[in-house]
């Protein structure tokens, strides 16, 4: 495998795409009915290369992992769930024929913005790289999927990512992002694929199943989503949420400012400067330059967003109420 991108596809099955978007919804309700922010979650993937495609590898099932976590920090570094993924590789090798050779998590971010979240941060990056250094060297290549949560159900359709690091002697050619396609903007690039963004690559997703499976599959996911919708309040409309809305406007619209700059990199995007942002009566300063000007006016565009967004969550918790009420007590 001298080729730093030898494997370029990824096969899904139903179980494994299925057990984890409902890990990481489960992660998103806890976080969000604790009244804080969706937490992030992660788990194992079971599966091997492909017999035949020999650029393939192949997920069978996926394994959740007692850890959960906040935007880009997700780290299974506890002795307890050290001592529990031991356990389940132990028992893996007993009873099945693939094995633990990868992993997965979610990035449970902003659903209201023009992409999904599925990239590697810097802290995802160092353990990928671990992962691979320790296991591609025994015949069992590494992956790592990333699971946008919110988008997926916003957006009816899984919203995922496959990837794998580059060597660290690997140079990968100039202004390719993991997609394969070349941007010279490299702000943007930070924004969409993360500061690590030229150190790994994606993988092509496909999902294998028979024509039987695939029509029972939707099947069910249509009969869960219209009972689900039906016998459960918006996440929106929940008591402790409600009470919190004030705060949770603040808390995103305060985080778009603070995490959005046009001075440093971070793990999604430019941070804002504090100092740039002005009290009502502090004196004036100097006129600033066009392109600061212009780059606040994103900044605080992205804030508006934010919280634009938030006021249609809520919006559309009330039609769905509404709705009900009109289906069920039509009188």
């Amino acid at each position: 495998m001298s080729d730093p991108q030898y494997f370029k596809r990824v096969l899904i099955s139903p179980v494994a795409s299925v057990k984890m978007l409902a890990h990481a919804h489960q992660g998103c309700e806890e976080g969000m009915r604790s009244g804080g922010k969706p937490l992030e979650i992660m788990g194992m993937l079971l599966g091997c290369p492909h017999a035949e495609m020999k650029d393939a590898l192949v997920v069978a099932d996926v394994f959740p992992l007692p850890v959960t976590g906040f935007e880009t920090r997700v780290v299974a570094d506890d002795e307890s769930v050290v001592n529990y993924m031991i356990e389940l590789s132990e028992l893996v090798e007993k009873s099945r024929k693939e094995r633990l050779f990868g992993w997965y998590h979610s990035h449970p971010f902003d659903v209201d913005e023009s992409h999904n979240h599925c990239f590697l941060s810097s802290t995802d990056m160092s353990t990928q790289l671990a992962w691979q250094s320790a296991e591609d060297g025994n015949g069992n290549p590494f992956l790592a999927i990333v699971i946008d949560p919110l988008r997926s159900f916003a957006k009816n359709k899984a919203e995922l990512g496959a990837f794998r690091a580059y060597p660290p002697t690997y140079a990968p050619p100039p202004h390719q992002t993991p997609d394969g396609t070349v941007v010279h903007d490299e702000a943007k690039c930070v924004e969409l694929w993360g500061s690590c963004w030229n150190r790994y690559y994606e993988l092509r997703i496909e999902y294998f199943m028979s024509t039987q499976a695939k029509i029972i599959i939707d099947v069910l996911n249509h009969s869960f989503l219209w009972a689900r919708t039906l016998g459960t309040v918006p996440p929106s409309l929940e008591p402790e949420n409600r009470r919190r809305l004030s705060e949770r406007v603040a808390t995103k619209v305060t985080d778009k400012l603070l995490t959005s700059t046009d001075q440093t990199p971070g793990p999604r995007g430019p941070f804002f400067s504090p100092s740039n942002i002005v009290p009502p009566n502090a004196p004036p300063k100097p006129a600033a330059t066009t392109t600061t000007t212009q780059d606040q006016g994103g900044v605080l565009h992205k804030a508006a967003t934010a919280a634009a967004g938030l006021a249609l969550e809520e919006l559309h918790g009330q039609l769905i109420q509404a709705t009900k009420r009109f289906l069920l007590n039509p009188n």
